[in-house]
């Protein structure tokens, strides 16, 4: 039981909730800024119902169907059952019930409920507006936004060519400048999206073998996001990060020649078909995302070196051909090494002819 200030609290709450259980969309979030670049839809109506349900079970109330149809019902809920399914999980109402009526979520809802507050307050169409400046101007944002309370910890985007959607875990660790910085990541790669066919074209004639192998540059797509998200190679990509994830960042990216040497590996074994089968090529590219592994620390690496030296206009011309970011890196890596002494990794001139980078 709880205490009797805890159970008063949680039944004025209640009624708080009742009375508002449709969630305000943020201001910025109501429609389209102005420029049509930009299209948010913000729902957090499933966390709400969640919260609304945990509510009424501590303040002694009986939770009825109808609360369990109200949650069930939100388009978030609905789509996150979609996507479950599409991964072949098992989810299911009654398996989420438990979830929802478990100890353990009953002692986050007080931290839950703050969290969904501060995001709540989030300007995402200015994480939006920040991260278009690094995308081609043809490129546009249309996403929907989901605040979501559910068993998994994990955040990821949904059906990026129909209708794009970013689920977020709330974790109650992470704050609103995290928040929004989370999503400007994801929403580059929806930005990025809208103009993938600019990319595919350039290497639509290449051979099987340097085709594969390009693609899978495009997974430095997650170096390029985090300097987007960011908004300058100035701005440290986890500057509004818990201090064990920007020193877990600054240790990895350390590993950058190292790095630099596997993945170039990596590629040779596609081009040279040691990597025989999809399966195979597949599982070696996986292994190099991580927690945010060297498609991320190596990418944004030398997304910032060419940012540097030649301008952001030029970084966003390697977004639509990683092989002119492995050139233009190249280039100004090379005239780096010669001006300050340094050692930084190159891509080899194999490499770079396998795939067809003239420049």
């Amino acid at each position: 039981m709880l205490p009797f200030w805890s159970r008063v609290f949680a039944a004025g709450l209640l009624t708080f909730l009742a009375g508002n259980f449709v969630s305000a969309i943020p201001p910025a979030l109501a429609s389209a800024t102005p420029t049509n670049r930009i299209e948010l839809t913000f729902k957090s109506d499933e966390a709400e119902a969640v919260l609304f349900i945990l509510a009424k079970k501590s303040s002694g109330q009986g939770v009825v169907e109808a609360d369990w149809q109200r949650l069930f019902s939100t388009e978030p809920y609905l789509r996150l059952k979609q996507r479950e399914a599409a991964m072949k999980r098992d989810f299911t109402d009654e398996d989420f019930k438990k979830f929802v009526l478990s100890p353990e979520l009953a002692t986050k809802a007080d931290a839950l409920r703050q969290t969904l507050a501060e995001w709540k307050k989030a300007d995402l169409n200015a994480s939006a507006s920040r991260v278009l400046a690094y995308l081609p101007e043809q490129a546009h944002i249309r996403a929907k936004v989901f605040p979501v309370i559910k068993p998994k910890p994990n955040s990821f985007v949904f059906d990026s060519d129909t209708d794009p959607t970013i689920f977020l875990y709330i974790d109650t660790q992470e704050t609103s400048a995290k928040f929004e910085n989370t999503v400007a990541h994801e929403l580059h790669h929806i930005g990025f999206a809208s103009v993938q066919s600019q990319s595919d074209e350039k290497v639509k004639n290449l051979p099987a073998s340097a085709k594969a192998a390009v693609q899978w540059m495009g997974a430095f797509g997650e170096g390029f996001a985090m300097l987007a998200a960011a908004g300058s190679p100035e701005i440290h990509p986890h500057a509004v990060s818990l201090p064990e994830d920007r020193a877990r960042w600054d240790h990895d990216i350390a590993n950058f020649n190292q790095d630099v040497t596997s993945l170039q590996a990596f590629f040779l074994d596609i081009l040279s078909e040691k990597l025989r089968t999809k399966d195979e090529v597949d599982e070696k590219g996986y292994s190099f995302f991580g927690v945010q592994g060297p498609w991320y620390t190596v990418g944004y690496q030398m997304a910032v070196i060419v940012e540097k030296r030649y301008g952001r206009a030029v970084v966003i011309e390697c977004m639509l051909d990683p092989r002119e970011l492995l050139v233009r890196y190249n280039a100004a890596a090379t005239e780096l090494n010669s001006k300050q002494g340094g050692l930084l990794a190159l891509w080899s001139p194999e490499l770079l002819a396998k795939i067809g980078a003239t420049k």
